[in-house]
């Protein structure tokens, strides 16, 4: 069974910085493209960043570019969301998800297949 667990998140205050981990059982993340997403309370989900198969590519949010960093650990079969400078508008519960299929570039959310639980990532002032 496929199964995604995120972890990492928390409340830190605004400049800090935080690591989601995404943890997969049932298949092997360099097999898939895997991605983070967010979503705030009234709003939509919104892909944060993706890494391809392959791991040569790589996609960021404008909103995130140069402070959010993904990687996997393919030993670990671990998926990362590095996210330094978090400002207050980052906050939102985070989603790891994973595709079998071409996602598009940029990302379409609605092509992911395996979704985590999420993790809630609060920014204070």
């Amino acid at each position: 069974q496929v199964q995604l667990v995120e972890s990492g998140g928390g409340s830190v205050q605004a400049g800090g910085s935080l690591r989601l981990s995404c943890a997969v059982s049932g298949y092997t993340v360099s097999s898939y493209y895997m991605g983070w997403f967010r979503q705030a309370p009234g709003k939509e989900r919104e892909g944060v960043a993706v890494i391809y198969i392959g791991g040569g590519t790589t996609y960021y949010a404008d909103s995130v570019k140069g402070r959010f960093t993904i990687s996997q650990d393919n030993a670990k079969n671990t998926l990362y969301l590095q996210m330094n400078s978090l400002k207050p508008e980052d906050t939102a519960m985070y989603y790891c998800a994973a595709a079998v299929q071409w996602v598009g570039y940029p990302p379409h959310l609605d092509n992911f297949e395996y979704w985590g639980q999420g993790t809630q990532v609060t920014v204070s002032s």
